[in-house]
């Protein structure tokens, strides 16, 4: 009797502890938002460029985004990243990394990029990838890890185009929300 007792007890203890029913709520460990600037190559702005077209569709070419929302186009930059929205304003890293416009019939890209931050306040690198539907105003791509003060950090970055002139100049708004921290 007392053993069956004892099973039931720690049967019970058992199922308390795991019930499935109950979701943990996921705060930020860290947040943190910066802009960063491209502004791509097109033939005549070489002093300015921060972006190049490296590779392009057989009818497009390498210095005019390609027709056809851009499908096909490769792009690698190498961008300014600042606190606020101006880009005259003191660097305190570089976006570095590509864009791969990948789909036929909407604008649409697919990044892979690090955030290099070597400034006063924050030292070390922050791994991005994921797709942008660029016409959506909000979207969420992966943060997949970093270094440094952002060593072995996870979560999301919510960008927003915060401004563009054409083909040639956009401005990214980047809302790192980091859920894993060390």
């Amino acid at each position: 009797m007392k053993s069956i007792f004892v099973f039931f007890f720690f049967h019970f203890l058992t199922l308390s502890f795991a019930n499935p029913g109950m979701k943990r709520q996921h705060y930020p460990c860290k947040n943190l938002v910066l802009y960063f600037h491209d502004v791509i190559y097109n033939g005549q702005n070489a002093a300015n460029a921060t972006a190049a077209i490296v590779g392009a569709p057989q009818w497009g070419n390498l210095t005019i985004l390609a027709d056809k929302f851009h499908f096909g186009n490769v792009v690698v930059f190498d961008d300014p990243i600042t606190l606020d929205n101006n880009f005259h304003s003191v660097p305190v890293g570089r976006a570095q990394g590509m864009y791969i416009y990948d789909t036929k019939n909407t604008f649409t890209a697919w990044l892979g990029f690090t955030f290099v931050l070597d400034n006063a306040q924050h030292k070390g690198t922050i791994s991005f990838i994921g797709a942008d539907p660029i016409l959506v105003k909000s979207r969420d791509i992966s943060v997949v890890g970093g270094t440094g003060d952002f060593f072995m950090h996870r979560g999301i970055a919510t960008i927003m185009t915060d401004s563009f002139e054409g083909d040639v100049y956009f401005r990214l708004r980047v809302d790192i929300k980091f859920y894993e921290c060390w």
